[in-house]
Formats: structure tokens, C-alpha cells, sequence
């Protein structure tokens, strides 16, 4: 066990929970990985792929609950919350609402950007040094718009990226954005070129990665259901579940957004509601953009991969609702063919959800349990856990070890 008195066990094998072990075993720790399904197959599994250092602003923008009500209002809106008693959802959404202040929104948009930008140099790494096939692609990300009007009023939140954080998009007029993407339909009102972008294809990703992990003796343990704690005297001391215990002398949840459902073995609250995203997976269509494009009014997404088309996004709030909401999947369809010649490809290969794990002030958690001294949280990445997942491994690795942390982990504490 590497001189340690058992392995570390980390908690979800989603990319997350993948990174920490990597790095973890990286350190020269015995890791082993439970799972209460496969590996990789939940929501990192179907998601765009994005890597976005772009995406530095939280949710919690000014203005953002305006916008979320327009939303809920409108039938075809992109944001749903599905009614019901749930007094966490109602505290998670009014924290929310007190963080959407440009005080806060600049305070997380500085620590994300940290945590961002590690990421993008760690894949770079990562990717070269283990060989990773994962279709890795660097070709920006392009925000579209179908209203000059929407276009240009962007400008302003291109200016903040640019002068603070030295993230700059190169802007396309409605001529010269079919010019650079002519998969679009012409008479768009314009777009944003964010080149430092990148996409992968993510279940590929994590194929790699559980390969890496073999190779580092990582043991993966699927399908075992974690539901308790076995403590003693302020330590964790097993996992618990119908399938049994397994030991350790370290512990990582890192269980995405099924995380709060060990705050009672925790002994903490954690501030995460499962935020339930959509995509549909087709062959690549004979008009296919190049480029990665986010259609920022319709809250769509489409990643050109190599070996497929995908359409995602959304938001529904609906607890651990397992079900497919098709109208859901229509929004996408519908913003789809909103600015693309061909939005879609035939025949769907896929049609799949997964449950990002949002906090209420868009910031993930890096932190020790405040009530067990040996387990560790990294959760709560909302819609940037791919992108967010190296750094997170290498900082909570850190942490673990007793390292000098590469970045601030200030920001990413349970108590902020």
C-alpha cells in the first residue's frame, strides 16, 4: 500500500473521480475506484466535450434570475423546474438568486478562471505523455447569435473576458460568420470566436483514462452502491453498500451530483442540486460544421466530433428524476434548425441525460469533510466538470498529500 495503512478510495467514476485517482496514483498512492454503475457512463458519458477555458462567468450573473423567470415562462424555454416541495431546491435557488451581483460573479469568475486554465495546460500533458486517443480538437468555440441585436450586445461581455482575464473572441458579422461556418444559415446576426477552446469526445476520454488507471494499478469497482460510512472515533474507515464494504484509509467523494446523497454519512450539507441536461448523439450530417457552436438564445450546443454529430444542452430542474423528457429533446432539435442548413443526422444513435451537479454559486467544492478528517469532497463542477477535471484531480491530490497546492484552493471550500 505504499507505506499508507490502506488505499484511497474514491467515490464515483465519473471524470472527476477519474483525475483524482490519476494524479492520486500519479503520487504514488494505492487507489481504488467505486462505482455504482459503469465506469465513465454516467454524466461524463454524453455531454458536448467542450473544453472551454471561455467559460470563466458563473451562472450567477447580473440579471440571470430575470432571464431564468423569461425562461420558465416561455413553453420552449430552456430552463425547467419541475414543481414540487423540496425545501433544499427552494434555499438552493434563492442562494442562488443573492449570488447574481457582478461583486460575486467577478469573485468566482477569477477562481474558475485558475482552475480553468490549469485544466487546459494538464490535457495538453496528459494527452501527450499517456498517448490519449480521445479526438482532441482544437478549433475554438463559436458563440452564434440570430439577432444583430443579441450579437452585438455581447460586445460588452467580451470586453470584460478580454481586459480581465485576457480571454478574447474574435467577432463575425452576419456575412462574414457564414463565410467562416458554412453550415449556418445566412442572415444570422453575427457570432464570437473563442479559439483557445477545444472538444474531445468524452465516452473515448474516459476509455482512455480507465486504461491509464489500469496501468497505474488502479483498482475499478463497478456497480457497488455506496450508502453509508463505517466511522470511528472521527474517520472514515470503509464505504458501505448491499454489495459490501471496502476499506480505506483515505476517502474522495467524487460522486457528481449524487454526491448530497451522502451528506447524512457525511455529516454536511452539500450544496448541490442535480441540474438534468439532454443530448442526442447522430452520425454526422453532409453539411457538418467545423467548429464547436453554442446558439447562446436558444441555450444549444453542437460539437462536430469525428466520429459522430452532437446536440445538447438544456437545463431541468427535477430532482433525480431518471426519466426522458422528449420535449426536452425537441427544444434541442428546434434550436438546432433555428441556424443550421443541416442540424440533424440520421439515424439517432443516441438519446441520452445526465445530472450535472450545480451549486448555488457555480463553483465547485475541493475541500476535507468538515466531520470526518480523512475524507475529501470534489463535486459540485455544474456544467464545466470536463473541463474543470484535471486541475480539480491535481489540487485535491495535493491537498491529500500535504503538497503545496498548485492553485488557491480558497474558493473551493464547503465553508465560502
Amino acid at each position: 500500500m505504499s507505506g499508507r495503512d490502506g488505499p484511497i478510495v474514491v467515490i464515483g467514476g465519473g471524470v472527476i473521480g477519474a483525475l483524482c485517482a490519476w494524479h492520486l496514483a500519479q503520487a504514488g498512492r494505492a487507489v481504488v475506484v467505486v462505482d455504482q454503475g459503469r465506469f465513465g457512463a454516467g454524466c461524463s458519458h454524453g455531454n458536448c466535450g467542450f473544453v472551454c477555458p471561455s467559460h470563466v462567468l458563473p451562472l450567477t450573473m447580473p440579471g440571470a434570475v430575470r432571464r431564468g423567470i423569461a425562461a420558465l415562462l416561455h413553453p420552449g424555454g430552456a430552463l425547467s423546474i419541475k414543481p414540487r416541495l423540496s425545501p433544499a431546491l427552494w434555499h438552493w435557488l434563492w442562494k442562488f438568486a443573492r449570488r447574481c451581483n457582478r461583486r460575486d460573479m467577478l469573485r468566482a469568475a477569477h477562481a474558475r478562471h485558475e482552475l480553468l486554465q490549469s485544466s487546459l495546460r494538464l490535457y495538453g500533458e496528459l494527452i501527450t505523455q499517456q498517448q490519449i486517443d480521445c479526438q482532441w480538437e482544437a478549433r475554438g468555440l463559436l458563440f452564434v447569435f440570430a439577432s444583430g441585436h443579441e450579437f452585438e450586445a455581447y460586445a460588452q461581455t467580451d470586453r470584460l473576458l478580454r481586459e480581465t482575464f485576457g480571454i478574447a473572441a474574435a467577432p463575425y458579422d452576419g456575412r462574414q460568420l457564414v463565410e467562416l461556418e458554412p453550415a449556418l444559415k445566412p442572415g444570422l446576426g453575427g457570432g464570437w470566436h473563442y479559439t483557445g477552446d477545444c472538444h474531445l469526445r468524452p465516452d473515448l476520454l474516459m476509455a482512455e483514462l480507465r486504461r491509464c488507471l489500469a496501468a497505474r494499478d488502479v483498482q475499478i469497482v463497478e456497480h457497488f452502491t455506496v450508502r453509508d460510512l463505517r466511522r470511528e472515533a472521527g474517520r472514515a474507515r470503509a464505504v458501505l453498500g448491499p454489495q459490501g464494504a471496502v476499506d480505506g484509509a483515505q476517502f474522495v467523494v467524487a460522486a457528481g451530483a449524487l454526491a448530497p446523497l451522502l451528506s447524512g454519512p457525511l455529516g454536511c450539507r452539500l450544496p448541490i442540486q442535480p441540474g438534468k441536461g439532454y443530448s442526442i448523439t447522430m452520425p454526422r450530417p453532409r453539411r457538418c460544421p467545423t467548429i464547436p457552436l453554442i446558439f447562446d438564445e436558444h441555450r444549444v450546443a453542437v460539437t462536430p466530433l469525428r466520429s459522430g454529430y452532437r446536440i445538447g444542452s438544456t437545463m431541468e430542474l427535477a430532482g433525480y428524476d431518471a426519466s426522458i423528457n422528449r420535449p426536452r429533446l425537441e427544444l434541442l432539435r428546434r434550436g438546432a434548425a433555428c441556424y443550421l442548413h443541416e442540424p440533424y443526422g440520421e439515424p439517432v444513435l443516441e438519446e441520452w441525460f445526465g445530472w450535472r451537479p450545480m451549486t448555488w454559486d457555480d463553483m465547485p467544492i475541493i475541500d476535507r469533510s468538515p466531520a470526518l478528517e480523512n475524507v475529501w469532497i470534489a463535486a459540485g463542477h455544474g456544467m464545466l466538470g470536463l473541463s474543470m477535471a484535471p486541475a480539480t484531480g491535481k489540487l485535491l491530490a495535493e491537498l491529500l498529500c500535504g503538497h503545496a497546492p498548485h492553485i488557491d484552493p480558497a474558493p473551493f471550500r464547503l465553508a465560502r
